[in-house]
């Protein structure tokens, strides 16, 4: 998710810190201009795009496959790309849900050992505080809410599966040196917003710029988390600007995690 917003405010400063990025994302044109502009701004050529639809888990597949076949090494990921839109995907899972924590959870197991072998390496997915909000079934993952305010609910609800998904992860790879990080941005002023309510947009956009950080501002504790020595005891933690924090109770539960684990790999196919 590195073509806009915080995905390319945080590739932007990775780069300018000489590290070889792939930019993965879903549009070829902006994945393209974005991986051109990082190379003009900081003079590296180890920036490139790579193509990843995260609505298709034929497509996580695919990019996986090419990734492993054309670089050795990985030490860092970061499962940054979101949706608040609603819909269902072709793979027949709620468009939310998919896009920011199935297509991410994919992703991350088919890499795993790529980044064991490249260790100490870290993985860090851009949660938010929405997870406050989240209501987890097992029984039913993968399947729109229902109600008035299926969409949002269904945005919370992925929310909470990236910070399960972290601490989860961070539990199943103690020892290995793979350690994994949940990040609440704050709340920042990018495209996510372009998916609100018609009703809601001029209250939301007004108040999006006068008050809400740039990308810039939210890259910052992505790339803490990404870059900070020492953070490694922290592991499965979820971060915000002031540093590691508690998660709202059911980001705790680590019998929904492991539930939310386990569901995951069955819908995905592992």
């Amino acid at each position: 998710g590195g073509s806009s917003g915080i995905g390319a405010a945080t590739a932007l400063e990775l780069a300018r810190c000489g590290a070889r990025v792939i930019l993965a994302t879903r549009s070829a044109r902006r994945g393209e201009a974005a991986a051109s502009r990082i190379r003009r701004e900081t003079g590296s050529n180890e920036v490139l795009f790579m193509h990843l639809d995260l609505a298709s888990l034929r497509s996580v597949r695919a990019f996986a496959s090419a990734f492993l076949r054309q670089e050795p090494h990985l030490h860092l990921l970061i499962n940054n790309a979101g949706v608040s839109a609603g819909g269902t995907t072709e793979d027949g899972f709620s468009l939310p849900f998919q896009v920011n924590h199935l297509g991410h959870f994919l992703l991350t197991q088919l890499l795993l050992e790529r980044l064991r072998s490249c260790a100490p390496s870290r993985v860090v997915i851009v949660a938010s505080s929405a997870h406050c909000a989240g209501r987890l079934h097992p029984e039913s993952l993968g399947r729109p809410p229902s109600g008035l305010f299926s969409t949002f609910q269904d945005y919370c609800d992925s929310k909470l599966a990236n910070v399960l998904h972290a601490r989860e992860l961070a539990t199943r790879e103690q020892g290995t040196q793979v350690t994994c990080y949940a990040v609440h941005p704050g709340f920042v002023n990018t495209s996510l917003f372009r998916h609100a309510p018609l009703w809601l947009k001029p209250l939301l956009l007004p108040l999006a710029w006068l008050l809400f950080l740039d990308a810039s501002e939210g890259a910052r504790v992505v790339l803490d988390c990404a870059t900070q020595d020492g953070l490694e005891p922290l592991s499965g933690r979820y971060f915000t600007d002031c540093g590691p924090r508690l998660p709202w109770p059911a980001g705790r539960d680590d019998r929904l995690a492991r539930a939310l684990w386990e569901g995951s790999e069955q819908l995905v196919g592992l």
